[in-house]
């Protein structure tokens, strides 16, 4: 069976956010090195061969199944004025039928933190995901204690629901998290009967 692969390009003001590319592997490994200190504590453990071309090689496959099976949209953020690869954002865990849901992941490396980009970010895809993907639901974890991550979730429009005990490992414990949702506006409360 041929799957044909969709094409997915969003553009806002500064940023360009679209599928990771073979080509990507150098800029993406240097950006998550330079940036460990600022990205172990909020992420799972790194497995050893995190950084290796094997392992990117393996994400970019993962990315272009993903997408051509409408799963999971992960997503890298350029910024347009000079192609600087910032960080990612995915769209995960896509769920059809009655939930109409997926789950926002993100992480952004740290010479462009505080700057807007990553609430820019979120923000145009949550648009597509309720304008183009027709979801009805996008749900987000963080930590507790990261105050820049629930900020940004605030700012665009998620609202706190409560907490998840244990709900993943991060930088090796079972760790509790604070989960955020972004309804749809126009389906709340409807339905498809009459």
């Amino acid at each position: 069976m041929l799957v044909r692969r969709r094409r997915v390009r969003i553009e806002t003001a500064r940023l360009t956010l679209r599928p990771p590319v073979h080509a990507d592997y150098r800029a993406w490994a240097g950006l998550r090195e330079q940036s460990a200190g600022f990205l172990v504590p909020w992420e799972p453990t790194w497995s050893a061969d995190h950084l290796t071309r094997k392992a990117f090689t393996n994400r970019v496959y993962w990315a272009n199944r993903s997408i051509a099976t409408g799963s999971a949209l992960p997503l890298f953020l350029e910024r347009r004025s000079d192609k600087a690869l910032l960080g990612a954002i995915t769209l995960d865990n896509i769920r059809r039928g009655p939930a109409q849901d997926a789950t926002l992941g993100y992480w952004i490396g740290e010479p462009f933190a505080r700057q807007g980009y990553m609430r820019e970010a979120i923000a145009a895809l949550v648009h597509h995901a309720f304008e183009t993907l027709d979801l009805s639901r996008i749900q987000a974890a963080c930590l507790p204690e990261n105050k820049a991550s629930r900020g940004v979730l605030e700012k665009c429009g998620f609202k706190y629901e409560g907490v998840a005990q244990s709900y993943l490992q991060i930088n090796g414990r079972w760790r509790n998290h604070v989960l955020y949702s972004n309804l749809r506006g126009d389906r709340r409360g409807k339905t498809q009967a009459g």
